[in-house]
């Protein structure tokens, strides 16, 4: 499934610049709000769910190459986040749902 599908079919709102999402398929998932547990658990390729939406995220996400961050909640990065987040080629999402929603919804989509 590419991302493009999952932004479409959860309707997230993208933050960043326009990539060709139809060409990214995550290979999997991870939701955390600890940053160090996200780099002990998230794999290459994975999309990462959190709350979270300051700058560490994007360093986070560039370390292990992650497909995109989904920020859960309502939670919005600031104009600095996201202009980091285009500079490292990294895609934020965002919705209002809850972390929790949203990996039920992975789940149901086939993303495991």
């Amino acid at each position: 499934m590419s991302l493009q599908e999952i932004i479409e079919k959860l309707n997230l709102k993208v933050l960043t610049e326009a990539l060709k999402f139809d060409h990214i398929e995550p290979s999997g998932g991870y939701a955390s709000d600890l940053l160090s547990c996200v780099m002990a658990g998230a794999q290459n390729g994975h999309v990462w769910l959190t709350l979270q939406a300051h700058a560490n995220i994007v360093a986070v996400a560039a370390l292990l190459e992650l497909s995109a961050i989904i920020i859960t909640e309502n939670a919005q990065p600031d104009a600095a986040t996201i202009s980091k987040a285009n500079e490292q080629g990294i895609i934020l999402l965002s919705t209002p749902d809850p972390t929790y929603i949203v990996c039920g919804q992975l789940w149901e989509l086939g993303l495991r």
